[in-house]
């Protein structure tokens, strides 16, 4: 509880001790939903940043780069003696008007990629500024989560140090069934929360995966 509590302000702390008192674990569907609006937020921004670098199709820059490539393959010609640009002025048939036209071509292909490039860097500025808006949102998300978390972690503290063991000794005391019964259920109740509070700590752990490093 040492971490989540250094992230988070002495008002923040508070506000967490006081919510943390008012959890119900009696009560099953707000059990069911305890935390569900920070997790479902960073879940969908988690979404949203995959689809954002699924979207971004290089294809463009690559089927470029790829015919680059192949152009100066072409350079690479071989005859009997040698290979290369040797070998190429070796050969009779391979004019020097001819290896102009091939560095004139070349030379065009690589004007098209530092457009295609410029026009990326375009595209990818806009995309930067608009994950750091998404990202400063995330981090109020991940804020918010982690209060919900120590203040579950509190409440399952205070519940199996003090709420529990008082009705296990009524229990032990009156040797009662319904007594038992009511100790057996605040036991049970008390895993059934851990469980979700376990399960907001997952959503915690992928938000920290995935903030920008």
């Amino acid at each position: 509880m040492k971490e989540l509590e250094g992230a988070l302000s002495k008002e923040e702390i508070a506000q967490v001790e006081e919510f943390s008192k008012k959890i119900d674990i009696n009560n099953t569907n707000a059990i069911i939903q305890y935390g569900a609006g920070p997790q479902k937020k960073m879940a969908d921004f988690s979404e949203k940043t995959l689809e954002n670098v699924r979207s971004k199709d290089l294809g463009e820059v690559g089927g470029l780069l790829s015919g680059l490539v192949t152009e100066i393959k072409g350079f690479d010609i071989e005859d009997e003696k040698g290979s290369g640009l040797f070998g190429f002025f070796k050969k009779k048939a391979n004019s020097l008007t001819e290896i102009k036209a091939r560095y004139d071509k070349v030379e065009v292909n690589v004007d098209k990629i530092v457009k295609s490039l410029d026009k990326h860097q375009i595209t990818l500025l806009k995309d930067v500024a608009m994950l750091d808006q998404m990202y400063a949102l995330n981090q109020t998300y991940y804020k918010e989560l982690s209060m919900y978390i120590l203040a579950g972690k509190k409440k399952i503290q205070h519940m199996k140090t003090v709420d529990l063991p008082e009705l296990q000794k009524k229990a032990q005391e009156s040797g009662s069934a319904e007594d038992a019964q009511k100790a057996n259920d605040m036991s049970a109740m008390i895993t059934r929360f851990e469980k979700k509070v376990n399960d907001l700590m997952l959503t915690r752990m992928i938000a920290i995966q995935t903030a920008p490093q």
